[in-house]
């Protein structure tokens, strides 16, 4: 047999009674299989080699009453953006699992970038001609400093002859330790501050940089940095720093980025999730679908089928998943998506019908993507949406609520969410839509006062009920709103404030519609426009 790399990964061909079958070798799960490999044996030493260049560990003899927590070898091919095999990699990694907090561990929160932020940076430095870099600091993890006293078994492979009884007391953290994540981010964000960043108060793994009016921005997403800067001198000088303090990838352009595909040109960047699309297809056998044009009948309403055949929950969830990180770059399936999320208990045949025609409607718009364009027309000016379908749930009467918040004429920011009250009313269904959606307005108003992006006097919100806008602005209707909690009236504290301004809008061209209920094929293409989706334009 021959082994073959093409753009799903590693094949092996064996050929039986004259017929040819590509069978996926995959990533070893084993040590011993992945010795008999040169190239894993070679990602191996790799590791092995960045881990005691860190001085990560030491070896010791086990005291008294002290724990040993084994590892283990993960092995992972790295794919580039054309599904075409990047690297081996090798990580060894700890069995955190067995851990006791307030022995092996205490604090292990870390917190990650939001992809509201990173979609938000990539619309300013598309409206501002910037380019956008990706740095991958290698084994990142092993950089945190440790607190707490933690001893490892020598991994396999590797264990030092004749001294096979001691173990390995770590002065860096390893992967796989609980508090890992959090070591590494005290770890970087140190450093950030010591190279005179400034965090972000409101989102902490934004760290921003200025120099006279010179701007440098860095988004931390666990060990993968993304940069924009106005400025290339400035960022060329910090990427010499982080060389020397860190062992470190440059990744040049912005490309590929935890499975989304990112193209920048003269016109502005793009974001789509092609070949992600292209493999959960393939995961879950439709590749071969017939495709359709929405990805829900319109009208339709989804509910509890208990009398209904029951199907596989943990291939349902798996499917369900798969859908919510593909909303990274869809806000046209979010509707859908958290409308089949509501099932996952006890999912039947009514409700797996209903996520096989969301996967037929990717299969036929696979190529769609947010595109944020560099000559937007609404400079950079936050334009925001509200919309509510009352009382749409068909089980508990709840409604939904949706908002879409814009930037460089592509949707930075979405959401379709059932709400978590019963409303009495559509002016109280409303109100509470537009009290969530005017708390997302805030935090992104702080996001992009520290992107040097200030929004002026207030952000509009175009909302297509007038009762609402008069409930925010004044005490009025007080039989219709004496139910409503007392918390959604922080809606009206920012209008007095001037924070947010609500305006009404039509409702045949209310955007969020997309984000509350299915559709006619019609309205549903003309939304998705409206929000910035579409295919990747030709050069």
């Amino acid at each position: 047999m021959e082994d073959y790399v093409t753009g799903a990964g590693l094949y092996e061909e064996e050929e039986t009674q004259n017929m040819v079958f590509y069978i996926a070798a995959g990533d070893p799960h084993t040590y011993e299989e992945a010795e008999k490999n040169q190239k894993w044996r070679e990602a191996m030493d790799n590791e092995i080699a960045a881990i005691e260049r860190n001085d990560t560990w030491e070896l010791t003899v086990q005291p008294n009453n002290s724990r040993k927590i084994g590892v283990k070898w993960i092995y992972k091919m790295k794919l580039n953006e054309k599904g075409e095999v990047e690297k081996y990699k090798a990580r060894l990694v700890a069995k955190g699992y067995a851990q006791q907090h307030g022995i092996d561990y205490t604090k292990v929160f870390a917190p990650v970038a939001r992809w509201d932020t990173i979609r938000m940076v990539l619309a300013i430095a598309a409206q501002r001609k910037w380019k956008v870099y990706q740095l991958d600091v290698k084994s990142g993890f092993l950089h945190g400093e440790l607190n707490e006293d933690v001893y490892v078994e020598q991994p396999l492979g590797y264990e030092k002859k004749g001294e096979e009884h001691k173990v390995l007391k770590l002065k860096k953290a390893l992967y796989g330790l609980k508090q890992a994540p959090r070591a590494w981010f005290s770890r970087i964000e140190s450093y950030f501050l010591k190279e005179d960043f400034v965090r972000c108060p409101s989102e902490h793994t934004l760290f921003v940089k200025h120099q006279e009016e010179k701007i440098l921005i860095a988004c931390l997403y666990i060990d993968d940095l993304v940069f924009t800067e106005s400025d290339e001198r400035m960022f060329a000088e910090f990427k010499a720093s982080m060389k020397q303090e860190f062992d470190m990838t440059d990744l040049g352009k912005m490309k590929f980025f935890l499975g989304v595909e990112i193209v920048q040109n003269d016109e502005g960047i793009y974001l789509s999730q092609r070949k992600y699309t292209l493999e959960i297809l393939e995961r879950f056998g439709l590749e071969n679908a017939n495709s359709v044009r929405n990805p829900m009948v319109p009208g339709m309403k989804l509910m509890k089928n208990e009398d209904g055949e029951q199907v596989n929950m943990t291939r349902y969830k798996q499917m369900v998943g798969s859908l919510m990180y593909l909303s990274v770059t869809r806000p046209d399936i979010m509707f859908v998506v958290g409308l089949i999320s509501r099932y996952m208990e006890k999912p039947t045949n009514l409700h797996i019908q209903a996520i096989k025609r969301i996967l037929r409607y990717v299969k036929g718009s696979v190529n769609l993507g947010i595109y944020y364009k560099r000559e937007a027309a609404s400079d950079e000016r936050l334009m925001a949406y509200s919309d509510n379908d009352y009382a749409g749930d068909q089980d508990d009467r709840r409604s939904t609520s949706g908002y879409v918040f814009m930037l460089s004429e592509g949707v930075v920011a979405w959401s379709s969410k059932k709400q978590l009250v019963v409303s009495l009313s559509t002016t109280g269904a409303e109100f509470i839509s537009a009290a969530h959606y005017a708390c997302q307005a805030v935090w992104m108003r702080r996001v992009l006062e520290m992107l040097d992006c200030k929004q002026g006097t207030h952000t509009i919100i175009h909302c297509d009920n007038m009762s609402t806008i008069k409930l925010a602005k004044n005490l009025v209707m007080h039989g219709r709103s004496k139910h409503i909690d007392v918390r959604f009236h922080f809606l009206r504290e920012l209008c007095k404030e001037g924070v947010i301004d609500l305006k009404h809008y039509n409702t045949r061209d209310q955007i969020t519609d997309i984000m509350t209920k299915a559709l006619k094929m019609d309205a549903f293409e003309k939304l998705r426009n409206l929000l910035g989706v579409c295919e990747m334009p030709s050069k």
